[in-house]
């Protein structure tokens, strides 16, 4: 896993006075430095944007990558970024276009949509929690749009305006997109619950006492539990992340 990104202190020009990208618009004598200002907003927002990234990727080390190239490019741009109505929104929109960039290379690269059916299982360490590895799966074999939608309503609790403004596309997008992917999503669950019931074998029965065979009429085996296949409640339990 790649570090942290680190926020080295700009350099300086020949008078004197800080040499940081779109020093012109950096605001007023009286304004917090740019270089204060952009740590603040990257201690506060990394670990969500991380998180957004790995929930849209299911690789710890590319969503690791495409939030530190998220917040290098805010950082050459930060006198411009500031002064966008909501940087965070700004910011997620950027992690989401990196994100779906970096799927579409990969799937050139290896020449096959079912890249993204397998990538959870190929990258994914949590082999021993089925029901974490049931998510990123289900996420993952879902397409873009849908996941983004799905991921952002769900597991950061935006609203429909803020996840339109976020993806640069219409409320009655999301709406759609969301729904559809939320029900894709329930089924795979459903399924992958179900598979899993039907291959797990069980226990062996021990040999009843005489005793315990008298009163076996008036018992009944309790039924196992289920694990739930409710998306948007995993999702925000955080079974995915």
């Amino acid at each position: 896993m790649t570090p942290p990104l680190s926020v080295a202190p700009p350099p300086t020009t020949s008078t004197g006075g800080t040499a940081y990208p779109d020093a012109e618009k950096a605001g007023s004598p009286d304004s917090p430095r740019p270089e204060s200002e952009f740590h603040a907003f990257f201690e506060q927002h990394h670990r969500q944007l991380a998180r957004l990234a790995y929930l849209l990727t299911s690789d710890h080390d590319a969503a690791d990558d495409i939030t530190a190239d998220a917040f290098t490019a805010a950082w050459r741009h930060w006198g411009r970024v500031r002064q966008v109505d909501n940087p965070l929104a700004y910011m997620r929109r950027t992690v989401a276009n990196m994100a779906t960039s970096r799927l579409r290379r990969i799937m050139r690269e290896r020449r096959g949509l079912g890249m993204l059916g397998t990538m959870a299982e190929t990258h994914c360490a949590d082999t021993d929690v089925p029901a974490v590895v049931d998510v990123r799966a289900a996420l993952m074999s879902l397409p873009t749009r849908k996941r983004e939608c799905v991921v952002l309503r769900y597991a950061f609790d935006l609203s429909e305006y803020e996840t339109a403004r976020t993806l640069g596309i219409s409320i009655g997008t999301v709406k759609s997109q969301t729904s559809k992917g939320a029900g894709e999503l329930e089924r795979l669950l459903e399924t992958s619950v179900r598979d899993t019931e039907r291959l797990t074998p069980s226990p062996p029965a021990a040999a009843p006492s005489a005793q315990s065979r008298k009163k076996s009429g008036a018992r009944k085996e309790l039924p196992r539990p289920r694990r739930e296949a409710d998306p948007p409640a995993r999702l925000r339990g955080g079974e995915a992340t």
